[in-house]
């Protein structure tokens, strides 16, 4: 078994819209060429994208939209959404790449394939069951949550997300599931897209309580966040999950040109080698983190990489998180 997966070919990076658009084609080259600088190409078991089946898209979406995105594929013009989200000939089969690729992790993390797993590009929060949003065909996140549901059996799933953009696609798809808990760290939406999230929402129904929203303020760095991580953590960990899905977007890294949050790359890592704690505790290990948002190239790369370091990291500690002999740097 290997501890880490990267599942990265340059087939994935065919999910874009274009050098003019914030989310453009040099996105994963920008992962991949850090990842090769660092060596963490030769640490991690490399995998290549899979293709999605339609069916398996249907678990979250709806049928409908599947047809309008398989026909904007075809003639590639006119917007998905109300004008973030463009069509391109081919985007049907790009988005479904995606969310084929994210199966393929899911797949190896429950047979024990592998341990702990990440996918650049994936983490497409803001898509809704029936519509495309903010740069979002195919909610990956909401297709792997009802895989792990309905194929592999695990009830107990737990989604967190520190991208800076809160995850609305998912959150209201599962506001009233109690099996699903989830966390959203995210700039406050009073100042940003998509503007919801608020402390208030924790839930509906049988699952009220079940959610936790924190919003943060413009500005907000390492030292916030590192302040508030306890909560996040205690969350997760009194939930016991059988399953962790981290969506790690690079977005809330300061510098990035469509938000306003001041994170560094160690709040990146000290997700991740926390999360991992919880999932060698709860789950087997099994961990899979998502790519998320991010436009800053520069910031991008130093996120993910440190992301997968911090998994790598994680190998040496035990369920309690106490650090093994063995040791060796993350990037």
């Amino acid at each position: 078994m290997m501890d880490v997966s990267v599942y990265a070919g340059n087939q994935l990076g065919a999910y874009n819209f274009g050098p003019e658009h914030p989310f453009g084609p040099a996105r994963l080259d920008a992962f991949l060429a850090r990842f090769r600088e660092t060596g963490l190409d030769r640490r991690c078991h490399l995998a290549e994208p899979a293709m999605a089946q339609r069916a398996e898209i249907e678990r979250f979406h709806t049928a409908a939209y599947i047809d309008r995105v398989q026909r904007a594929s075809v003639t590639g013009t006119g917007y998905l959404d109300q004008g973030d989200t463009p069509a391109f000939v081919g985007v049907y089969e790009a988005a479904a790449r995606v969310v084929g690729t994210v199966l393929a992790a899911v797949a190896d993390l429950v047979s024990g394939k592998t341990r702990r797993a990440f996918v650049p590009i994936a983490g497409l929060h803001h898509a809704r069951r029936d519509a495309a949003a903010g740069f979002c065909v195919f909610n990956d996140c909401g297709v792997a949550i009802e895989t792990l549901h309905r194929v592999h059996g695990i009830s107990r799933v737990a989604y967190v997300d520190i991208d800076a953009h809160h995850g609305d696609g998912v959150f209201y798809a599962y506001e009233d599931d109690p099996e699903l808990t989830l966390v959203d760290l995210h700039e406050d939406g009073r100042f940003l897209y998509p503007g919801s999230g608020t402390v208030e929402e924790t839930g509906q129904g049988a699952a009220k309580g079940t959610k936790l929203n924190i919003p943060m303020p413009p500005g907000a760095d390492d030292r916030l966040f590192f302040m508030v991580w306890d909560q996040v953590e205690s969350f997760v960990d009194k939930a016991r999950p059988e399953f962790i899905l981290l969506q790690c977007g690079a977005d809330s890294i300061a510098g990035d040109p469509i938000t306003h949050l001041a994170y560094s790359a160690a709040a990146h890592r000290h997700a991740a080698i926390r999360l991992s704690i919880l999932a060698e505790r709860h789950c087997e290990g099994r961990l899979l983190a998502l790519g998320g948002g991010g436009y800053n190239l520069y910031n991008l790369a130093d996120a993910w990489c440190s992301v997968v370091g911090a998994l790598l990291e994680s190998g040496l500690t035990g369920p309690s998180g106490a650090r093994a002999v063995r040791h060796t740097g993350t990037n």
